[in-house]
């Protein structure tokens, strides 16, 4: 079905991009990852190789479709690299990639690059030259993969952990409400689901920023969460078939309500936080004097 695109020239007047916390459509976190139009087109390149095996001997063909195969393996570990780096820039506090993905995909090209580069004369140095230029190439578009925790300095590890698991498990859900409300091909809602995922996202980084107020929203993250990514689905399938206004409105107040709830949580959890260091710089100041340190 075609959609309007919405914008400051449209018929709606509408000129509100997305949350900059947002996922998108593909579950990036609220912007595509810096280098992604090159990334694709890593899909494309080794494509050549499938057609010109054809016109080769049983080794040069065979040598062929395994290069194809490397090539495609590396642009699919450099896309999720991508990904990963995003997901990454966007916390204040992240932990490195478990797997350094672009590493891994700077070399799978280069191995591909040796595999096609292979003449099958014994020769290693074609192969050698065209392997260490992929690699230097790749590493030179895309970068390297972080490769140290961010902002986790004096925060327990064990703690930090529990979060990242618990607003990774709250991502997915919202990853899901993207791919069903493009179901309804209606961009006003795409946009809105968007504006309030956005405060959503607002409430993961101050979780992040302070493990202990976990405790605090976990139902946010799950429970209520879960309820609205199967409110979306069921919403979604539902106007797609009917265009019922009146379940529009329905769904609309419920991220309405949803957003006024977790806006409020978010803003507890800062006053609770603030409370904390309020108490703690009493406490400070109660010691300095009771050890007879007084500013001048």
């Amino acid at each position: 079905m075609a959609q309007r695109f919405g914008g400051r020239f449209s018929p709606d007047g509408s000129n509100q991009p997305g949350p900059q916390g947002a996922p998108n459509a593909r579950g990036w976190a609220g912007r595509r990852p810096r280098s992604g139009g090159r990334a694709n087109l890593l899909f494309i390149a080794p494509l050549p190789l499938v057609v010109t095996a054809f016109f080769k001997e049983p080794v040069g063909l065979a040598l062929d479709l395994v290069a194809f195969g490397i090539l495609m393996a590396a642009a699919f570990m450099t896309r999720e690299g991508l990904k990963a780096e995003a997901a990454y820039d966007a916390r204040r506090i992240a932990r490195r990639p478990a797997l350094p993905r672009k590493i891994l995909g700077s070399v799978l090209t280069g191995l591909g690059l040796a595999v096609a580069g292979w003449s099958g004369d014994g020769s290693v140095l074609n192969p050698l030259i065209f392997g260490v230029l992929g690699v230097v190439l790749h590493v030179l578009s895309f970068g390297l993969d972080p490769m140290s925790d961010k902002g986790a300095e004096g925060i327990d590890q064990f703690q930090s952990d529990r979060v990242a698991r618990a607003v990774d498990e709250a991502e997915k859900h919202l990853a899901a409400m993207s791919d069903a409300i493009l179901r309804a091909g209606d961009r006003s809602l795409e946009r809105r689901v968007e504006k309030f995922q956005g405060t959503v996202k607002t409430m993961f980084r101050t979780i992040e920023d302070d493990p202990r107020d976990l405790t605090g929203a976990r139902k946010y993250l799950s429970v209520y969460l879960l309820g609205a990514k199967d409110a979306t689905v069921k919403f979604a399938d539902l106007y797609a078939r009917t265009r019922d206004e009146g379940a529009r409105s329905d769904y609309e107040s419920l991220l309405d309500d949803l957003e006024a709830n977790f806006s409020a949580q978010t803003e507890k959890l800062l006053g609770d936080n603030r409370t904390d260091l309020d108490i703690e710089i009493e406490v400070l100041r109660d010691r300095l004097a009771r050890e007879g340190v007084r500013p001048e």
